[in-house]
């Protein structure tokens, strides 16, 4: 997965699980796996979110496209607008399932079978949100996430990690 290429124009499509895989595969090439707890991947969500009403110092250059996203999404349709802020909420309801647990093991191994159900309900929400917006910004969202592996890959390097 270190070389790589972005297709700028070829149609991809691409399905959840086939986008999993290449997920795990960018993340094992790189050694970044002991980082991708679901208590860390939740929490690089939701600065990514609160990006758009709190702009912390270490955070300036993400906040900034971040900031310069929301400042589309506020000139486009009110139904864009809806969509992405109920976005935001689905994130808010899904961290406060992980809010006082700490660090959680992959899998979930002591969790209840409920709560892992309350879990998968929640990352659905968030999941159908946003298909539901980049359907609505007419973003082919399989092609713009290969299109970003692809990106990330030539960022960051196997070697480099």
């Amino acid at each position: 997965m270190g070389g790589e290429e972005i297709a700028e124009d070829k149609v991809v499509d691409i399905g959840l699980k086939d986008l999993s895989k290449k997920l795990e595969e960018f993340a094992k090439a790189r050694d970044w796996e002991k980082y991708h707890s679901p208590r860390n991947l939740l929490l690089a969500m939701i600065t990514i979110n609160s990006a758009c009403s709190i702009v912390r110092t270490f955070h300036v250059s993400i906040a900034i496209s971040i900031l310069d996203f929301c400042f589309l999404l506020l000139h486009l349709d009110h139904n864009y607008l809806t969509v992405a802020l109920h976005e935001v909420g689905e994130v808010g309801e899904l961290s406060e399932i992980f809010q006082w647990r700490g660090e959680v093991d992959r899998g979930l191994p002591n969790w209840e079978e409920s709560d892992k159900e309350h879990l998968g309900e929640e990352l659905s929400d968030v999941l159908l949100y946003l298909i539901r917006l980049a359907d609505m910004c007419d973003i082919d969202l399989g092609q713009a996430a290969t299109k970003k592996i692809g990106k990330n890959a030539i960022k960051y390097p196997p070697k480099a990690f």
